[in-house]
Protein backbone atom coordinates (compact mmCIF):
# COMPACT_ATOMS: atom_id res chain seq x y z
CA UNK A 1 0.00 0.00 0.00
CA UNK A 2 1.17 3.49 -0.76
CA UNK A 3 1.96 5.72 2.24
CA UNK A 4 0.06 8.67 0.76
CA UNK A 5 -3.65 8.43 0.22
CA UNK A 6 -4.94 9.20 -3.25
CA UNK A 7 -6.68 12.58 -3.52
CA UNK A 8 -9.42 11.75 -6.04
CA UNK A 9 -10.40 14.41 -8.57
CA UNK A 10 -13.19 14.49 -11.15
CA UNK A 11 -12.77 16.86 -14.08
CA UNK A 12 -14.81 20.03 -14.14
CA UNK A 13 -15.68 19.02 -17.72
CA UNK A 14 -17.71 16.09 -16.39
CA UNK A 15 -21.35 16.69 -17.09
CA UNK A 16 -22.61 14.64 -14.12
CA UNK A 17 -24.13 12.18 -16.57
CA UNK A 18 -22.54 9.29 -14.71
CA UNK A 19 -19.88 8.42 -17.28
CA UNK A 20 -16.90 9.87 -15.45
CA UNK A 21 -13.59 8.72 -14.12
CA UNK A 22 -11.61 10.06 -11.21
CA UNK A 23 -7.85 10.45 -11.08
CA UNK A 24 -5.44 10.90 -8.19
CA UNK A 25 -2.69 13.00 -9.72
CA UNK A 26 -1.08 13.63 -6.33
CA UNK A 27 0.79 10.32 -6.62
CA UNK A 28 2.43 11.08 -9.99
CA UNK A 29 5.56 12.78 -8.66
CA UNK A 30 6.29 10.42 -5.77
CA UNK A 31 5.18 7.09 -7.27
CA UNK A 32 5.24 7.69 -11.03
CA UNK A 33 1.62 6.60 -11.41
CA UNK A 34 -1.78 8.21 -11.81
CA UNK A 35 -4.50 6.02 -10.30
CA UNK A 36 -7.78 6.05 -12.26
CA UNK A 37 -11.16 4.70 -11.12
CA UNK A 38 -14.87 4.79 -11.97
CA UNK A 39 -16.49 7.78 -10.27
CA UNK A 40 -19.80 5.96 -9.84
CA UNK A 41 -18.33 3.09 -7.80
CA UNK A 42 -15.95 4.35 -5.13
CA UNK A 43 -14.62 0.88 -4.33
CA UNK A 44 -14.18 -0.11 -7.97
CA UNK A 45 -10.84 -1.45 -9.16
CA UNK A 46 -8.14 1.17 -9.62
CA UNK A 47 -5.97 1.25 -12.73
CA UNK A 48 -2.45 2.53 -12.09
CA UNK A 49 -1.45 4.40 -15.26
CA UNK A 50 2.22 5.37 -15.64
CA UNK A 51 2.51 9.14 -15.17
CA UNK A 52 4.27 9.55 -18.52
CA UNK A 53 1.44 7.75 -20.34
CA UNK A 54 -1.19 9.82 -18.54
CA UNK A 55 0.64 13.04 -19.44
CA UNK A 56 0.74 11.96 -23.10
CA UNK A 57 -3.00 11.20 -22.97
CA UNK A 58 -3.79 14.63 -21.49
CA UNK A 59 -1.62 16.31 -24.14
CA UNK A 60 -3.54 14.41 -26.81
CA UNK A 61 -6.88 15.50 -25.38
CA UNK A 62 -5.75 19.12 -25.23
CA UNK A 63 -4.36 18.90 -28.75
CA UNK A 64 -7.58 17.49 -30.22
CA UNK A 65 -6.19 14.05 -31.06
CA UNK A 66 -9.38 12.35 -29.88
CA UNK A 67 -11.91 14.82 -31.28
CA UNK A 68 -14.61 13.29 -33.45
CA UNK A 69 -14.52 14.22 -37.10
Amino acid sequence: MMPESPCWFTSSYSNNGGNCVEVAANLAATHGIVPVRDSKVMDSPVVAVPATAFAAFVAGVRGGTFDNA
